[in-house]
Order: structure tokens, then C-alpha cells, then sequence
């Protein structure tokens, strides 16, 4: 099998048990992971990288996948992205304004998850459990919702300044993330930001933000063993990752060899074999 590489997929399981199933996206394949768990699994990188988006070749990858034309021009890759924050949008200056009307301008969902513990982040509603997922999360709940992109980021930044808004991925990927009550997390931290809350009440409208009550979602990652030391195996510095898959989590394959965040390799044409 061989193609460029994006982002696994990943599907949550509730039928029986809230378990997560992954396929690696390998061209136009798809190669389902979770039967490979234990066996040895082989990726070579050929030292071509097209850009997702427009497809040319380019010699560095830009905001996960990206040649640079594209990485400058399109609004999923720009700052604002990475801080919801700093949505502008409102001002007139979006780079594509249809994206932002269908991405940005719809409902978000302010979350609490424990990943390598008690975290705060916000999503699309369409995200959800993915987002989770793709951070590594064992549980999450949503807690607000919001009407655009920018509240989101509002509020997350606000509780930001009493709980991590970035996971340790190193301790996630150890399995260092002991089981927390996410509800009692809540109620404890809103109290602390409600003049925060009035204030962009009075800014965007009375309805703008929701408070929720939902439950807690729980999910399991398929790991059958974490590494207790963290080695990370990087294509521009060795076009060979191999050895025996002990696991999926978040985007991150584990080895007993070392682990590779499959997300940051977006459009790394890679060829992929079993031993």
C-alpha cells in the first residue's frame, strides 16, 4: 500500500463497549489498524510530499500538509485557527468568508476532557467525539454552547487561566491521565468565570452562551501497552518507522520502537507494509 498519509480516522464503538476504531488513510486506502495491534508494521517514507489541498509536490509541509501558496491563503490555516480568540471574521478580513460563514460562524462547544488530566478546549458540534479522540482524551463533557467560533474561544481562554488548555502529550501517551470527575470540575471552575460570562452576555446577547448538563462521555483507546520513555520518530530525520504496533491514541501510532504523530506527517507520501 502506498500514498500519501492524512489524519486516521477514527470511530467510537458503543455497541458493546465505548472502544475506538481506527483506519490509517494511505492514498485512496484505507487500512484498518486495530487487527494489526501486536503484529509488526512497516512505513517508509519516499521523500515526497504533495500539498492536501492543491496537490503539488512541495519540499516542506505548511500547517499540517500545506505547500506555502496554499498555507498563505486559505482561513483553515490561519492563526486564528489555533486561537479562536482571535477571530476576525466580524471585521471584515476572513480569507475566505464563505468558510468562515460554514466553519466559524456556526455552534461550538466549550469542553472539559482529561487527557494528561483536566484540560479545557472547544470544538464544532460536528466534532464531537472526534475532537476528543484526535487529543487522547479517556473522558469529556461538554459544558457551554455558544453560537460562533469566537465565543468559544472567549470562554475557553477565560477558564484557561485556571486549568491547562494544552495536553502534555508525552504523559498521554504513557497512559498518565488517572479518572477525574469532570462534573464536579465544572461546577467548581464556572463560579470563577462568571463575570466573564456576563460580560460577553452583554456583548453577544443573552442566548449567546448555554449552559449545559450533559454527561460524561468515557472512551477507550486500543493500547495494549504504553511506553514508559517517549521516543518520537520524525520522517525528516529518518524515512523508516517499524516495529511492533502496541496501540492507536489520539493521532499517535505506539511502537515498541517509539511512537509517530500520523497527523503532523499529513501528506508525506509513505509506502506501508506487514512482516
Amino acid at each position: 500500500m502506498q500514498g500519501t498519509l492524512r489524519k486516521m480516522q477514527a470511530q467510537l464503538n458503543c455497541a458493546s463497549a465505548p472502544t475506538i476504531n481506527y483506519q490509517l488513510p494511505v492514498g485512496d486506502d484505507l487500512l484498518p489498524l486495530n487487527d494489526l495491534i501486536g503484529k509488526r508494521l512497516t512505513l517508509t517514507f519516499s521523500g515526497n510530499i504533495f500539498c492536501c489541498n492543491c496537490g503539488k509536490k512541495t519540499k516542506k509541509s505548511y500547517s499540517q500538509g500545506h505547500c506555502f501558496v496554499c498555507m498563505k491563503k486559505l482561513a483553515s490555516c490561519d492563526m486564528c485557527i489555533m486561537k479562536p480568540e482571535t477571530c476576525h471574521y466580524d471585521q471584515g478580513t476572513c480569507r475566505e468568508p464563505e468558510w468562515g460563514e460554514t466553519h466559524c460562524m456556526i455552534p461550538h462547544y466549550v469542553y472539559l476532557a482529561n487527557t494528561s488530566g483536566l484540560k479545557v478546549g472547544i470544538t464544532r458540534h460536528t466534532q464531537i467525539p472526534t475532537r476528543w479522540i484526535d487529543q487522547g482524551a479517556t473522558q469529556a463533557v461538554p459544558i457551554f454552547k455558544v453560537q460562533t467560533r469566537l465565543q468559544s474561544g472567549l470562554v475557553e481562554v477565560a477558564l484557561a487561566e485556571f486549568i491547562a488548555d494544552k495536553t502534555n502529550w508525552r504523559n498521554m501517551l504513557k497512559g498518565i491521565n488517572p479518572e477525574l470527575d469532570l462534573k464536579a470540575s465544572a461546577a467548581e471552575l464556572i463560579p470563577q468565570i462568571q463575570a466573564k460570562l456576563d460580560e460577553l452576555a452583554e456583548l453577544f446577547g443573552a442566548t449567546a452562551i448555554e449552559r449545559l448538563d450533559e454527561e460524561v462521555v468515557d472512551l477507550t483507546f486500543p493500547v495494549t501497552s504504553y511506553p514508559s520513555k517517549i521516543s518520537s520518530f520524525n520522517f525528516d530525520k529518518e524515512p523508516v518507522v517499524s516495529g511492533i504496533l502496541q496501540g492507536i491514541k489520539g493521532q499517535y501510532l505506539i511502537f515498541d520502537t517509539g511512537v509517530i504523530n500520523i497527523r503532523k506527517f499529513t501528506s508525506y507520501e509513505v509506502s506501508v507494509s506487514l512482516d
